[in-house]
């Protein structure tokens, strides 16, 4: 089953945040007890590395996988051994340099 993790946005940015270029998409199937969330501004293979990285460094997350979306809102789907603070998530996201859509 699939937690989402709701922030209140809605408005995507158009733009990508990393400086990477081209349209490569990575996704990998939802586990059945991940969360997910969406994050905007992703438009390449460097964006999906950013924010995958951010989140791993958050104690007891895996498995990350992401729904590339160019111009839109990226599904960013992840899984935890315990439930994992909201703060924390956005953080990681911010630090790699995207919003939560």
């Amino acid at each position: 089953m699939i937690q989402r993790i709701e922030f209140g946005r809605t408005e995507p940015k158009a733009a990508c945040a990393c400086g990477g270029h081209g349209d490569h998409h990575a996704s990998e199937p939802a586990a059945a007890d991940a969360q997910e969330i969406l994050v905007a501004g992703m438009t390449c293979a460097h964006c999906v590395k950013a924010v995958t990285q951010e989140l791993t460094a958050i104690d007891g997350v895996s498995d990350v996988s992401v729904d590339l979306q160019v111009g839109g809102a990226s599904r960013v789907t992840f899984r935890s051994a315990s439930p994992v603070d909201a703060q924390a998530i956005a953080a990681a996201i911010d630090e790699a340099g995207y919003s939560l859509a």
